[in-house]
């Protein structure tokens, strides 16, 4: 599963909020650590009310000294600086993830000049997505301070199509590494919630689509109730549910009402901000939900 963590950091106290579930994968699942850091250039003097690291020198040191608080001695931790000033950060660390390093996952904070929308629209999230090979664990800023990283409740939204199965294999691995119990979720909209072009066309037979997302919702019972008991044979603890409605609200819902610990979700593969904006609900759960969430990149083919 994951057997590379690569963990991007800037110098601020608000990136480091991601490191303490990055040490807890890494011990847990005996991976090691790569802490990255890129020297950007014309670089201001603050990041997020923190010192920037402008100097080469400076980020070493400070990547040292956050591999020996964070990280357990048994965890190997490697520190990379990038020293050639980029102007361009997110794009350079998608080419050292991609290119260089070749990471199972990249866990990192959400935060850029404008919170989550400003990171997913065009940073370094929706290029890491876009790439379509690296999972991403993203971390809410609103994690800072809070007690060590728990994996007791894993939800996993789950579209109607098997394409978004990719999500399965992973949260089966980390069920087993931390004894979680998994939920099952998937959400079909009511006649009043479908968006986009299917909306457009359900309002011309209201009757019909109505009915039509009635079928669809059966349909998701019994593909859950297949899964559930793969799960089950597994030896997991885990429960599935449809649910009515639009898809992001739900599952933010559903996550709050059951306390969940990580949110586990498949995005499409599509280079460009737009296209991953408007063909995903992983964007919208981001913005709203207060909980880590890992989103696995779909292969462009399947996408």
């Amino acid at each position: 599963m994951f057997k590379h963590i690569l963990v991007p950091l800037d110098g601020s106290k608000l990136a480091e909020v991601a490191i303490p579930i990055a040490a807890s994968l890494a011990e847990t699942l005996g991976a090691p650590v790569t802490l990255l850091h890129i020297i950007e250039q014309d670089a201001p003097q603050e990041i997020h009310k923190d010192h920037h690291l402008t100097q080469a020198d400076e980020a070493v040191a400070y990547l040292e000294k956050v591999a020996k608080r964070y990280f357990q001695a048994e965890v190997k931790v490697h520190t990379h600086v990038h020293t050639a000033a980029v102007k361009d950060v997110p794009g350079s660390i998608v080419e050292h993830a991609v290119i260089e390093f070749q990471p199972d996952l990249i866990v990192m904070c959400t935060h850029g000049r404008s919170g989550v929308r400003e990171l997913l629209f065009g940073s370094i999230a929706q290029q890491v997505v876009a790439q379509g090979t690296t999972p991403l664990l993203l971390i809410k800023p609103e994690a800072r301070g809070a007690e060590a990283f728990k994996l007791e409740q894993i939800l996993v939204p789950l579209d109607s199509g098997p394409v978004h199965d990719d999500s399965l294999p992973v949260t089966q691995e980390l069920a087993n590494a931390y004894q979680s119990s998994v939920h099952l979720l998937t959400v079909i909209p009511t006649f009043n919630t479908v968006a986009g072009e299917t909306a457009a066309a359900s309002s011309l037979l209201p009757s019909t689509s109505s009915a039509l997302l009635d079928i669809k919702a059966e349909n998701a019972a019994e593909d859950l109730q297949e899964h559930l008991d793969e799960l089950k044979k597994a030896g997991l603890q885990v429960t599935a549910e449809v649910a009515r409605g639009d898809p992001a609200t739900e599952i933010v819902k559903l996550a709050e009402k059951l306390s969940i610990d990580l949110i586990v979700l498949t995005t499409h593969r599509k280079a460009g901000a737009a296209a991953f904006w408007a063909r995903s609900v992983a964007p919208n759960v981001v913005r709203r939900a207060r909980l880590p969430i890992l989103l696995i990149p779909l292969e462009e083919a399947r996408a």
